[in-house]
């Protein structure tokens, strides 16, 4: 375990140190802040309300209750379970951290913006992916930067990231089944 944790900790001194440019210390700061996305989240319930009625609204229930399944396993049981310090608390970091926004003040593993955006990416990916089979590729890459942004800013160390990702994953895939047992949304032309 300890090999893992050295091994992460040098890959995260890569992503936060060597790894950066220009561009990414503008984009990915605002990639990871939810504030950012509000208005796509807009749009989605917009565009399932408009478009599906009442099985857009399921589908809202169903991304809505994933997404707190999601926060509470990754926010509430596993961080204060394991209880691993961020990066940008660990004093051998100090030296070399580029910390681009606050610190967060839980605890780092798992990342709950990882598994949160990938559980909606996945949930998306399954569901509104077998209509619009072009949005599949889109919704795992945003999820991707977003993970991605949590170690180049510094809060996240890259195993919290990966961590979160496959927690979301199996969260949504896990929701998508059941929600395609329940109500399936089909194109009415």
């Amino acid at each position: 375990m300890i090999e893992i944790l050295a091994y992460d900790e040098a890959l995260f001194r890569l992503i936060n140190g060597e790894w950066r440019y220009a561009i990414l210390d503008t984009i990915l700061p605002l990639a990871r802040n939810k504030l950012i996305w509000i208005p796509l989240y807009v749009f989605i319930v917009s565009f399932m309300l408009e478009n599906f009625k009442l099985k857009g609204l399921y589908w809202l229930f169903f991304a809505i209750s994933l997404l707190g399944v999601s926060d509470f396993v990754s926010s509430k049981l596993i961080k204060k379970s394991i209880k691993r310090e961020r990066p940008c608390r660990n004093e051998d970091l100090k030296d070399t951290l580029h910390l681009q926004v606050t610190c967060g003040s839980g605890y780092s593993f798992t990342s709950s913006h990882a598994s949160n955006h990938f559980t909606i990416a996945t949930f998306i990916f399954f569901t509104l992916g077998a209509i619009f089979r072009w949005i599949r590729v889109p919704v795992l890459l945003w999820a991707g930067m977003v993970a991605y942004a949590q170690v180049y800013v510094g809060v996240h160390y890259p195993l919290d990231v990966i961590c979160g990702a496959l927690l979301g994953i199996f969260i949504a895939t896990i929701g998508a089944a059941l929600y395609e047992s329940f109500v399936r949304i089909q194109i009415v032309v």
